[in-house]
């Protein structure tokens, strides 16, 4: 099969023929249909992940075909379309037996365990745990869009920041998770706040239901507490920075959730977070067994995820692509079609 293949981190990447999955026991093999170029691929190919081996192929947002199945799968087979969250879990230990697939210590996430989806076919391992489903009026773009970025924005926004209708949500970074959070919270009734650098980003959340924009600054916070500060702050992309201005935007008792990665760490101003008693919070993608809210919520036509793709391109278009994202992210969606030349 055709697949992008990091060979040395921080070097563009090459498109070549690798061998062709298997379906091991408890997994499937998917041929991918489309897959999501999402910024942490960008910090995978920096080197930023100690779980990558090298020569390695990224992409963890995917949707597709079931190619294969593997020996102890009951209940799907081969033909079926399915989109699986970017944390495969095993299904059996505590944390998932609680229902919270999200943390299992056992996970596996393709892009960044084993090989990815930048490739016209992907293993899916504890495929009975981790497949989800997809409608029949879904396509497969859309539902590449969901398996991450999405995905990880709903459980951010309902489920872990619990942001309710009328409260100020301040979105930190307007790329696929910013975006997809600001369409959600104001989906649920929120006044958002979306801040980005690019114009083009924050006009896209103008669309997607923002009610005030702001071009990031050292003045945000201060902009922000002009309108009365914000009950929920979001960190979409994975800045210090923009963590320190996402605290100082909060109002006494609010919550920040943290999505983006922080590979250098951070340092928090704990004064403040106990005399304010905020609430640092982080989230971690969604477990599969959560998606069936989120998609009754699209299909509802509550929730338009298919507006957030703002380009399609190639496997062979996709090595550039990943690495002009060093220049920052664009904004929107990236969703690629393997299988189109």
């Amino acid at each position: 099969m055709r697949a992008v293949v990091i060979e040395e981190y921080g070097v563009v990447p090459v498109v070549r023929d690798v061998p062709k999955p298997v379906a091991a026991d408890g997994a499937v093999v998917l041929r991918v249909e489309a897959t999501g170029l999402c910024r942490s691929d960008w910090h995978g190919w920096m080197g930023h992940d100690a779980d990558i081996v090298l020569p390695h192929v990224p992409g963890h947002e995917l949707a597709g075909t079931i190619a294969a199945v593997g020996a102890g799968v009951t209940g799907w087979q081969v033909g079926d379309r399915v989109t699986t969250p970017f944390i495969c879990a095993c299904g059996t230990c505590e944390q998932c037996l609680e229902g919270n697939q999200q943390v299992c210590p056992n996970q596996l996430q393709p892009g960044f365990n084993y090989w990815g989806s930048f490739a016209e076919y992907v293993a899916v391992p504890y495929a009975s745990v981790n497949l989800v489903r997809l409608p029949d009026d879904m396509d497969f773009a859309t539902a590449a869009g969901l398996g991450c970025r999405f995905a990880t924005s709903f459980r951010a926004v309902h489920q872990v920041g619990k942001v309710r209708a009328g409260e100020r949500v301040a979105v930190f970074g307007c790329g696929g998770v910013g975006l997809s959070a600001v369409m959600i919270a104001s989906a649920l009734g929120a006044s958002v706040v979306a801040i980005d650098t690019n114009p083009d980003a924050l006009k896209l959340a103008r669309e997607y239901g923002a009610v005030h924009t702001v071009e990031a600054s050292d003045q945000v916070a201060a902009e922000i507490q002009d309108l009365g500060g914000a009950h929920v702050t979001i960190d979409a992309l994975g800045s210090s920075d923009i963590v320190q201005q996402a605290l100082t935007s909060l109002r006494p008792r609010g919550r920040h959730v943290q999505i983006g990665l922080l590979p250098s760490g951070v340092q928090l101003d704990v004064g403040r977070l106990i005399g304010q008693e905020l609430s640092w919070l982080g989230s971690h993608g969604m477990p599969a067994h959560a998606y069936p809210e989120m998609l009754a919520l699209v299909a509802s036509g509550n929730l338009h995820p298919a507006e957030l793709i703002t380009r399609t391109i190639t496997l062979a278009e996709t090595p550039a692509a990943l690495a002009a994202l060093s220049a920052g992210t664009p904004p929107g969606i990236t969703v690629i079609t393997p299988g189109v030349a």
